[in-house]
């Protein structure tokens, strides 16, 4: 990061983003889940940045990209009244729409993209922003990003996971997943997600079929997480823990008893995995 000299200026960003935001309904309570969302995720990019290393011009970078993140969900709430993009479209790309204009994103309107309200023309710093919106809720990165784009990116995906772990942990089973609590309290590990989670890595989308199996893949997070200081937020604020024995804040134990055995063993097994890496 030691190349990038560019100022960004927090001031002018956070107006034009309250400005954005402002044109939806802020009494709706997903909106307002979104905003907070957004701005925990800035702040945790900026101090996995931090402590990464990075120059102060690339924490301010990781910290507006962190902003920008999910720019996208609020035009995803109006336009199909949802978040979720398999019953709407890709959140990301249309954060860049928003962003960088309709132009080369399968939209049929000629919206101008609005990335001029928070910096100033530049190339450079136009395309990490672009990576960073694009492909932040990707299950892959893609493998031909340069050093600098891809490091950024690892930092919004790695604060990114470290929120959607705190909301699932402080929110509503019902806002979250679309289910209640009975349902969740009564489903069964998915195999695909049991392996993915000994095999230590996230699920495809595609695997989690179950209530609990979303709540399983959130586990999975700690093990894809990029930066140690990534892992030490999730340790440090336990929801990473939550997401197995205290999900949404229920107390009621798994109904199924083959979940709720499975669930004890991989809390158990998260637990000793995190503290291996944190000694």
């Amino acid at each position: 990061m030691a190349d990038l000299t560019h100022t960004i200026d927090r001031r002018r960003a956070r107006e034009a983003f309250d400005s954005y935001v402002a044109a939806y309904d802020a009494t709706n309570p997903r909106i307002a889940l979104k905003v907070e969302h957004t701005l925990r995720v800035a702040e945790l990019c900026e101090r996995i940045a931090r402590e990464a290393g990075f120059t102060p011009a690339g924490v301010d970078l990781a910290w507006l990209c962190g902003l920008l993140h999910d720019i996208g969900r609020f035009e995803q709430l109006r336009r199909w009244d949802t978040f979720s993009d398999a019953a709407s479209t890709s959140h990301a790309a249309l954060g860049v729409e928003v962003l960088f204009g309709a132009e080369g994103n399968g939209s049929t309107t000629d919206a101008p993209g609005i990335i001029h309200r928070f910096i100033d023309p530049n190339d450079e710093l136009e395309e990490v922003i672009r990576a960073a919106v694009g492909f932040h809720s990707d299950y892959r990165l893609p493998e031909d990003l340069d050093v600098r784009t891809h490091a950024i990116c690892d930092v919004v995906r790695d604060a990114d996971k470290l929120d959607i772990l705190r909301v699932a942990s402080t929110d509503t089973v019902e806002t979250v997943l679309n289910a209640n609590e009975d349902e969740l309290l009564a489903s069964a590990v998915s195999p695909a997600i049991e392996d993915a989670f000994f095999e230590h890595r996230t699920a495809h989308y595609s695997e989690r079929v179950t209530p609990v199996d979303y709540l399983v893949n959130l586990a999975c997070f700690a093990f894809e997480l990029v930066y140690p200081a990534s892992l030490e937020i999730a340790d440090e604020q336990e929801y990473i823990y939550r997401a197995l024995e205290r999900p949404f804040g229920i107390t009621r134990p798994f109904e199924n008893k083959a979940t709720a055995q499975l669930i004890n063993r991989m809390d158990g097994h998260l637990r000793a995995w995190v503290d291996e890496r944190l000694c």
